[in-house]
């Protein structure tokens, strides 16, 4: 695989985490959680390819249907969460108990949605002996930008939007979800 082909499949794993962080950015904005989500992000989309090409090794293939599945799961349960918490805040609630999806079983359910394609590519480095390393490093800082990058225009979005960019933050994940079980 040349540097080119590994940049363009960086990129296009790292259009999800894009996506999801547009989503998230609505709720998320201090320097912490910006860099928590940005960093397992990236760690996820590196770490992925590695486990799929070691999986592949090891499993069927029929694996990659079902990780669609948990994927789609993870995304309608968060961004179901975001969508309910938005609606709330419409009505004049508190942001206080507000869900931070950069922390706990959110910021690895989001991790893993986001890198379950970065999984299915592990299993074609087998095949086609790239050099493995180095395109996961690529993949992971890829990722780990267009999640920066997403996040900063999310927020930009929540800011003008206000509750309503929490429920089309959480509406677009739950699209995410359902595409991803379409595809």
């Amino acid at each position: 695989m040349t540097s080119a082909e590994i940049l363009l499949l960086a990129v296009a794993l790292g259009m999800d985490a894009f996506s999801v962080a547009l989503g998230v950015g609505v709720v998320v904005s201090e320097r912490r959680q910006v860099f928590r989500l940005s960093w397992h992000f990236g760690l996820f989309q590196f770490l992925m390819p590695l486990v799929g090409w070691q999986a592949a090794r090891l499993l069927s293939p029929r694996i990659g249907a079902f990780g669609n599945w948990v994927g789609a799961g993870l995304l309608f349960l968060i961004g179901g969460r975001m969508l309910q918490e938005g609606l709330r805040r419409g009505k004049g609630r508190s942001d206080e108990s507000r869900m931070d999806p950069t922390r706990g079983w959110s910021l690895v359910g989001l991790s893993v949605a986001t890198s379950i394609d970065a999984l299915g590519v592990g299993f074609g480095f087998g095949l086609v002996q790239a050099d493995l390393f180095r395109a996961c490093v690529v993949i992971g800082q890829a990722a780990l930008v267009m999640t920066w990058l997403g996040l900063r225009l999310g927020k930009v979005l929540g800011d003008r939007l206000g509750a309503f960019a929490e429920v089309l933050g959480g509406g677009v994940l739950v699209l995410l979800g359902v595409r991803m079980l379409v595809a």
